[in-house]
């Protein structure tokens, strides 16, 4: 598996089209659409978009977004590509593949549904030709990050979650990571942040907290209030990713500690790294300015496209939960 930070050929998204995203009424609708396009056109400006619609949703979609950006109409339960996607990969030739995970609801969640998101990863699949490369595991495209020379990330309450994958053991994992998508090492961290390790959350996916933006260093979300319960988590990966010889750049947290429904999660790690940008999380908040400057430092040349995440976070997700790259073939 490539790095997010390699060349790609394009992006893939899903457009929201479902309940548990639009909310319940046109307000909530009209804020999910207006940030599912941002993100889409803003990436758009860099690199190709292909889109996964609905019948139904094909008609919003077209009017909101891009021109340009390709339409793929399927059934779908939601809008998190990154999780229901394939994750892409290149051989020794650099020829395309797709591992299709099992996705089970981020571990059979009460209320989530999957009967068609199970299915969504075949029709990038079949769009770009790759070469299917099948996965018992259940897995989502968030919980695992890379940096391209086959060291991952990844979080004991994902992998190891006995509603994803029973009795599997750390050696199962990485083995198939090792089949998969050429993990030549596994750093295992014991868990995400604490508002997305609980309801309507992923149990606790890596690419909210810690991500590469280059071999050898991590950056890592950085929580500096200890009113907050992720101030205890963060400085506990931040010792364990020094102690794996990792460099550790801190992505200050939001300095707004709680939402209508408790701690927030708030994360500028869930950025999004395309062919020449960064569309980073911005949450209206002091933070943000500093936030862009560290991610256009560890991203040199890259320009850096703020959008406003909040909608994201609020059913569920950030910026990079709803995109899912596909890397460019060839040598």
């Amino acid at each position: 598996m490539p790095a997010e930070t390699a060349p790609h050929e394009r992006t893939w998204m899903a457009w929201p089209s479902a309940p548990y995203t639009l909310g319940d009424g046109p307000g909530d609708a009209e804020e999910a659409w207006r940030t599912w396009a941002a993100v889409a056109n803003a990436i758009a400006a860099f690199e190709p978009v292909s889109m996964l619609v609905t019948p139904h949703g094909r008609a919003e979609a077209r009017r909101r977004v891009n021109g340009a950006i390709e339409l793929h109409e399927c059934p779908l339960d939601d809008a998190w590509y990154r999780d229901t996607g394939p994750t892409f990969v290149l051989d020794g030739d650099g020829t395309l593949g797709a591992v299709d995970w099992v996705f089970n609801g981020w571990g059979q969640q009460d209320w989530a549904r999957w009967d068609a998101d199970q299915h969504a990863a075949a029709v990038a699949i079949a769009a770009t030709g790759a070469r299917r490369i099948g996965s018992p595991l259940v897995n989502e495209g968030g919980g695992i990050h890379t940096d391209g020379a086959g060291t991952f990330l990844v979080t004991q309450t994902v992998q190891l979650d006995p509603f994803r994958n029973p009795g599997l053991t750390r050696a199962d994992v990485e083995a198939e990571l090792a089949r998969t998508v050429g993990a030549h090492r596994v750093i295992w961290l014991p868990q995400g942040l604490t508002r997305d390790s609980r309801t309507y959350g992923t149990g606790g996916h890596v690419d909210i907290v810690a991500t590469f933006p280059a071999p050898g260093t991590v950056l890592l979300h950085d929580q500096r209030d200890p009113a907050h319960p992720d101030h205890a988590v963060t400085a506990r990966l931040r010792g364990l990713l020094e102690g794996a010889n990792l460099e550790v750049v801190g992505l200050p947290a939001p300095s707004v500690l709680r939402d209508a429904e408790g701690f927030v999660d708030y994360s500028y790690v869930n950025h999004y790294v395309a062919n020449g940008v960064v569309v980073a999380c911005a949450f209206d908040d002091p933070a943000d300015a500093e936030a862009r400057e560290i991610l256009a430092a560890a991203y040199p040349g890259r320009e850096v496209v703020s959008v406003d995440a909040r909608p994201l976070f609020s059913r569920g997700g950030g910026i990079h939960c709803i995109t899912q790259q596909q890397p460019r073939a060839g040598r």
